[in-house]
């Protein structure tokens, strides 16, 4: 598998400027191949091949000074970054998208180049790491995690954040194969994604939205700062820098938050079933479309698939059409407006909570979509385990539910240094 390992870099002045060099001359290179296609175009009526384009990088060394100074493998993958965007522009194109055409770079929109299979090596000089970068530096980073012994590295992009902060992202191929998903899962869970309760599953656990509110009015406070700046000043850099900063501590924030909480569900069960959720469409509603964005439930999907295919663990995606209406126990439709949060069916009696319902729900569709065996005690027939005593499974009547003790855990736990996250119940929840 490939995975991706990012690190701060710590560089020097000097090393900043270097690095800023490096980016704008690859920068550079990017409009002007941008030139060169939209020309052979205009002549030969048709796009050039990236073959074409980068044969012609020896030519440009014999007048362009400073592109000599970056490493050739860097040059050949600004010629490809061109032509992969390209590609996405097509396939927009395709999906029935309206685009345009590519753009030059200015300097605050290129802000990475890459070395591409030779040219950098992680080294110790000086009694500290560094990234040794062929015709550039000996950049200090800080591997706050190690790379494993059989993981190949095939690249490195450098970036410069906003913030002003440098990153070096590390493409790693594993030797390894992944576990292979079990034939028969009997750990199987399925998770209903909100916004007052960020996930809710079917082991009764609801994890609390994470709070982001103190950021958020932050973030405010410094970007009424900056409107209040003259565009283009000093004064204007320094407070543009503080906006930069507020956006990535939100940013970092819930992307940890978010790595942590799919980390658990991939590697403590062995079948995982998330609704399917359109999040643009979602976005495009008038309504609470800031919480909408906030909670990334997207992102959190994307991540869900990524370590479960890691941890051998069965994913699978539902239509989330229905899931809140439908009934857990009988599959009856009732309509609830989204202020109403508990279930009650009319026809079989059963009552939940609403998420507790719609996570059943999504379970049973995800184990009838893949099609895999499970173990009787994950059965998603649910009837027994929500009844309020043994006696009601005998009963061929509407039986008299009781609503489930679910488990709230704080969204602080989830992220806490050190934390084993969601295993360890609260005090509160374990003397209950």
């Amino acid at each position: 598998m490939y995975y991706a390992y990012k690190y701060r870099l710590k560089p020097s002045d000097a090393h900043r400027e270097e690095l800023d060099r490096h980016r704008d001359i690859c920068r550079q290179l990017y409009n002007h191949t941008l030139y060169r296609l939209n020309e052979y175009q205009d002549e030969h009526g048709e796009l050039p091949s990236m073959t074409i384009l980068r044969s012609e990088l020896p030519d440009l060394k014999k007048w362009w000074d400073g592109l000599s100074d970056v490493y050739s493998k860097v040059l050949q993958t600004v010629v490809e970054r061109l032509f992969d965007n390209l590609k996405g522009l097509s396939a927009l194109k395709e999906n029935g998208y309206g685009v345009g055409q590519l753009k030059w770079k200015p300097p605050r929109e290129f802000r990475s180049f890459t070395y591409s299979q030779s040219g950098f090596k992680l080294d110790k000089k000086g009694g500290q790491t560094v990234l040794s970068l062929s015709k550039l530096a000996d950049i200090p980073i800080r591997l706050h995690r190690a790379i494993p012994d059989d993981a190949t590295l095939k690249q490195v992009t450098v970036k410069k954040e906003p913030t002003g902060e440098w990153f070096a992202t590390f493409g790693v191929q594993m030797d390894r194969e992944p576990p292979k998903p079990p034939e028969k899962p009997e750990q199987c869970v399925g998770i209903d994604v909100g916004i007052l309760k960020y996930a809710h599953d079917t082991d009764g656990t609801a994890v609390g939205s994470l709070d982001l509110s103190d950021e958020r009015d932050r973030l405010e406070r410094e970007q009424r700062k900056l409107s209040r700046k003259q565009h283009g000043s000093n004064n204007y850099e320094k407070q543009r820098r503080r906006v930069a900063e507020c956006h990535a501590d939100l940013r970092r924030k819930r992307h940890d938050f978010l790595h942590k909480l799919s980390n658990y569900y991939a590697r403590e069960y062995d079948f995982v079933a998330v609704e399917d959720l359109n999040v643009k469409g979602m976005m495009e509603s008038p309504s609470n479309s800031r919480n909408t964005a906030s909670a990334a439930w997207r992102t959190f999907i994307s991540l869900l698939k990524y370590k479960c295919k890691r941890e051998g663990t069965h994913f699978v995606a539902v239509n989330p059409r229905g899931t809140t209406k439908e009934c857990a126990s009988c599959g009856v439709s009732t309509d609830k407006p989204l202020w109403v949060r508990e279930h009650s069916c009319p026809a079989c009696g059963f009552e939940a909570d609403r998420d507790a319902n719609a996570a059943w729900n999504i379970l049973s569709r995800g184990l009838e979509d893949v099609g895999v065996g499970y173990s009787e005690s994950t059965s998603p027939e649910i009837f027994n385990f929500w009844c309020a005593d043994e006696s009601c499974s005998d009963s061929s009547t509407p039986v008299e539910t009781a609503l489930p003790v679910d488990i709230p855990v704080s969204a602080k736990r989830v992220v806490q240094a050190g934390s084993p996250t969601l295993k360890e119940r609260t005090a509160q929840a374990v003397s209950e």
